[in-house]
């Protein structure tokens, strides 16, 4: 199979195994037609309000020989934080001194971003490289979550290549627990108010009566 020369954003994704298998099971010409497009290489406004509300997410990251590792990173909201268009950056938090997200970095900056949101079923897919930022006090701090009890020990930047989304098929519908408890305490207020009112008005019914 012959594969176009023209470079689209999708191609960070789609290699030509990649087309030539989307070709052989019969999904290319879809794609080929959403390539027109062209998958998103800047912040919009969706994704850096999806961006705000997002508490944790996947660092993929691979070594030189390819072998691939996956880290999970989370914190307040907002704690991935968008620089400009194209960039992104977290203040990384000590750990468990393995450092193999830094290791494989320092000699393979490729590297994937994948944040779900449970709750509301949705998911986005980031590509693009990395590089870890050692001794910038200042950086560290205008990303470090204020009052959040972690201790940051450097900076991850991230420069998008391109971002798209999945569709929710096959998402479990997941509630964080804080949600839950922050909807159950409005519940119960709303319980009690009500209850309050029932109670002032059988009094004012009870008066009525006498």
């Amino acid at each position: 199979m012959t594969i176009a020369a023209r470079i689209y954003a999708s191609d960070v994704a789609f290699t030509p195994a990649v087309k030539e298998i989307q070709t052989r099971k019969g999904s290319r010409e879809a794609y080929a037609r959403a390539e027109q497009h062209g998958w998103r290489t800047e912040i919009d406004e969706k994704l850096a309000g999806f961006l705000a509300d997002a508490n944790s997410f996947c660092f993929a990251t691979a070594s030189a020989d390819g072998q691939p590792y996956i880290q999970h990173r989370g914190g307040p909201k907002g704690f991935l934080k968008v620089l400009d268009k194209q960039t992104l950056a977290f203040a990384d938090y000590a750990g468990n001194q393995q450092f193999i997200s830094q290791g494989n970095v320092s000699e393979n900056p490729k590297a994937y971003i994948f944040i779900m949101d449970y709750a509301h079923r949705r998911r986005v897919k980031i590509w693009g490289e990395a590089r870890v930022v050692e001794h910038d006090d200042a950086l560290m701090q205008s990303l470090m979550p204020k009052g959040y009890r972690a201790r940051p020990e450097q900076v991850i930047v991230f420069k998008i290549a391109a971002w798209d989304t999945n569709c929710p098929q096959h998402i479990p519908q997941k509630f964080d627990a804080a949600d839950v408890a922050a909807a159950l305490a409005a519940r119960d207020q709303r319980i009690a108010e009500l209850e309050a009112e029932l109670a002032a008005l059988k009094g004012r019914t009870s008066g009525e009566a006498s």
